[in-house]
């Protein structure tokens, strides 16, 4: 795996050339499981109650509640029917009940996750999101929050380089 055409690398700003890529090299490993992450949690072989789209849509969401763009712009280009409108900020699963649920939980774990109760969890159930379901949604959170924070880190690193 060249990890410099990782989908951090290429968000962080770092190639071969960069003053970060030493550092970057000495981190295959850990950047070879996190593009491994990424694809698990985006374009899983079994996606469950979770489609592909969904979650390209909802990774998008994430960015854009980040500040993001550069992330943001990598889900849109994973986006497939419908996912498009998940990503908008302002959109708050409209009439739909099941995806309310899943936008309003979302957005609670990006933003305040502290504030997440069991309640949550069961708003979700109460719109029939199985157990296993309402793991995918979570571990995608996780797994985009933890992504950004990456790139990010990588930026503030490279600023100071």
């Amino acid at each position: 795996m060249d990890i410099f055409q990782t989908v951090v690398a290429k968000a962080a700003g770092i190639t071969p050339g960069s003053p970060l890529a030493g550092v970057f090299s000495g981190r295959a490993d850990l950047m070879e499981l996190t593009e491994n992450s990424h694809e698990a949690s985006l374009r899983p072989n079994t996606p469950g109650g979770l489609s592909h789209a969904e979650r390209a849509g909802l990774a998008c969401r994430i960015s854009n509640l980040n500040g993001e763009e550069i992330l943001a712009s990598h889900y849109e280009s994973l986006f497939g029917d419908g996912s498009q409108t998940l990503s908008d900020i302002t959109f708050d699963g409209g009439s739909d009940s099941r995806l309310n649920a899943i936008v309003r939980h979302t957005d609670l774990v990006t933003l305040n996750p502290k504030t997440a109760v069991a309640g949550d969890v069961a708003a979700l159930q109460s719109i029939g999101m199985n157990d296993p379901d309402i793991v995918r949604l979570s571990q995608l959170i996780a797994f985009v929050s933890y992504q950004i924070r990456v790139v990010q880190s990588l930026r503030l690193m490279a600023e100071i380089a």
